[in-house]
């Protein structure tokens, strides 16, 4: 009897019906493959041979449809910009920003692990042109000359880019200094900074993130959309 091919090297299989089917491997399956054990296991431990174990086959079986690690990569880039939701072009330019920009924030939070990959790479395949354009032409139909809204689109990708970076990689979750202050140290040296912290932790990101949005469409000349009511919470007799 030959010996069984070790299981990196079978296609991946499974029951229906009562038999053995065989999935087939596909862009599909490899792209939301690497999407989700690059969230499980960061990108740093990214590679086509991981790739390859979790999808059970050889990683040569992945150059069929993806010449590199580096395709697999840009590949994503364009599949998690495609699913940022596009606002409806008959809404008031500012509002249609504001939700290009949280659904921009939100993608960030989904594709933490990724993001830092996203976030500095180039968007300038059909896709990420296409996502672009979007915020470009809220700024033109806001009434903006083409000097304004192409400085308030760069203003904008450098308050939104760096605000989702520090949400989902930074604040408290960075490198630390071997010696940081002690909480006693610094309420005693620096009283203003210790005071000023209770306003960094998570629960405050969305109105932070709100007010430099806000600074941001003002001196542009534009009025943000009012901020939604408080969501009333009904309290159990």
């Amino acid at each position: 009897m030959a010996p069984r091919a070790p299981r990196s090297s079978r296609s991946p299989t499974r029951r229906v019906a009562g038999r053995t089917e065989r999935r087939p491997l596909n862009r599909e399956r490899i792209e939301c493959e690497a999407l989700a054990l690059i969230e499980r296991e960061g990108l740093e431990a990214f590679s086509t041979r991981r790739l390859g174990e979790a999808l059970g086959v050889e990683a040569m079986s992945l150059y069929h449809h993806f010449p590199s690690k580096a395709h697999v990569l840009d590949a994503l880039v364009d599949r998690v910009l495609s699913g940022i939701p596009i606002p409806d072009r008959q809404m008031e330019p500012a509002a249609r920003l504001w939700q290009l920009v949280q659904h921009w924030r939100e993608m960030a939070r989904r594709h933490a692990r990724f993001y830092p990959w996203l976030a500095l790479h180039r968007w300038n395949s059909a896709t990420g042109v296409a996502f672009l354009g979007e915020i470009l032409d809220a700024f033109h139909d806001a009434g903006l000359d083409d000097e304004r809204a192409a400085r308030g689109f760069r203003a904008l990708g450098y308050y939104v880019l760096g605000a989702t970076l520090d949400e989902t990689q930074g604040h408290a979750q960075g490198p630390s200094a071997l010696q940081p202050l002690t909480p006693d140290a610094l309420q005693a040296r620096h009283p203003r900074v210790a005071a000023a912290g209770r306003f960094f932790t998570e629960d405050q990101f969305e109105s932070t993130f709100r007010l430099g949005l806000e600074v941001l469409l003002h001196g542009l000349g534009m009025a943000p959309p009012a901020a939604p009511a408080p969501k009333r919470v009904r309290r159990r007799p």
